[in-house]
């Protein structure tokens, strides 16, 4: 099969989140969801399954565990046993009943930064204390600072390392290596890693994704990891995720949190998605990448001249991390209201991202080629009329 990504969707009128936002004059460009259509293998099951008429309450559905694992194990070289896997209501809210299960109030949780936003926010709002691991730009590529990390999860409080990889924002795909020196260290200070992994499918040539339970055993013990189709097959309206553990203990902890929230019933609509992706839709997850990677190629060719921003070079996601410092805005705020105003695009503004994104703004790609040309447009203008 091959899907159109060059395909325009009316999005703006269906209660379109990333649309609702902003004006009809404002491309906008933030939000983590594409604009393409999903892969009509979902579109097929989930109309056939409207047809029925009877949405009643729905069991704990195995044909999504196996998929899940289907997908680790073809994708990624995973092996992955069905028992591992089980639903969760999204990737954030599994991952504040993972929080809430293996930590406690008053505890470290480590992350590293620039982030998304709903870890600072998770952190906050379950009273534990956040530690920003800030990865460090030498020479465009976002590095470890390794010494911090270490002194950050040695910590007695340290309980918890949040791994985003890919990363979002600044769509780094760690090697092996990397992943390995984290795990190493997560074990020696008796550290619980939750891995958001996302953004798993979206890695670009030269790179490759390792989700991080896979490298070895004593990893595997220690991790839980997430998984959801939300971003490769634009289906995050229907708020169904999974999360893996093998280890019992753990998966338990977060399986009991997930009930005692009355967060375990699956969504009929979103289950379908689910496995539906998982199971017939590689062809979708192969063409998306690959039409992205041009996405990408293309912003970077046309700013690549463009005086005062700097394309961060992304490895993964199809988020870019746009470092708009220097183009002399006074503040973060003048930067935004620039973008939004004059350029006509909305971008997340890079102070969502904690303080080490000051100055920064984040592009998000997934969008037919006629929409990222016509930003590009908009944001050279607005360069040269400053």
């Amino acid at each position: 099969m091959v899907h159109d990504f060059d395909e325009y969707v009316e999005r703006r009128g269906t209660d379109a989140k990333k649309y609702n936002q902003y004006g009809p004059d404002v491309i906008p460009m933030w939000i983590a969801d594409t604009d393409f259509k999903c892969p009509q293998p979902v579109v097929d099951a989930v109309v056939a399954r409207m047809q029925e008429g009877v949405y009643g309450y729905t069991f704990n559905s195995e044909r999504l565990k196996k998929a899940g694992a289907r997908w680790q194990k073809v994708r990624f070289g995973w092996d992955v046993d069905p028992s591992w896997v089980e639903y969760s209501p999204g990737v954030i809210g599994g991952v504040i009943c993972a929080v809430r299960a293996l930590s406690q109030p008053g505890d470290n949780i480590v992350i590293q930064t620039p982030c998304y936003p709903p870890f600072k926010d998770l952190s906050d709002h379950n009273g534990r204390h956040l530690l920003r691991n800030a990865l460090v730009n030498v020479n465009g590529r976002f590095e470890v600072n390794w010494e911090e990390l270490e002194r950050m999860l040695s910590d007695d409080r340290t309980k918890l390392f949040i791994l985003c990889n890919p990363q979002n924002p600044t769509g780094r795909v760690f090697t092996r290596e990397e992943l390995t020196r984290m795990g190493n260290l997560c074990i020696k200070h008796h550290v619980t890693v939750i891995a958001d992994e996302i953004h798993q499918d979206v890695v670009y040539s030269g790179h490759k994704h390792i989700p991080f339970a896979s490298i070895c055993p004593e990893f595997a013990e220690i991790t839980v990891s997430f998984m959801n189709p939300s971003k490769t097959f634009n289906v995050p309206g229907f708020r169904t995720a999974a999360f893996i553990a093998s280890n019992p203990v753990l998966k338990s902890a977060v399986h009991e949190m997930l009930v005692n929230n009355k967060a375990i019933g699956e969504n009929i609509c979103g289950t379908i998605a689910f496995y539906t992706a998982y199971e017939q839709c590689d062809y979708y997850a192969d063409q998306l990448v690959a039409y992205l990677e041009k996405n990408r190629d293309l912003v970077e060719q046309t700013l690549k001249d463009v005086p005062g921003i700097e394309v961060t070079h992304a490895e993964g996601t199809y988020l870019l991390w746009l470092d708009c410092r220097g183009l002399g805005f006074e503040s973060q705020k003048a930067l935004d209201k620039w973008l939004v105003e004059i350029a006509k695009l909305g971008f997340n503004s890079g102070m969502s991202f904690g303080p080490e994104g000051e100055g920064y703004a984040r592009m998000n790609i997934a969008a037919p080629r006629s929409t990222v040309e016509e930003a590009l447009h908009r944001l050279t203008n607005a360069v040269k009329a400053l």
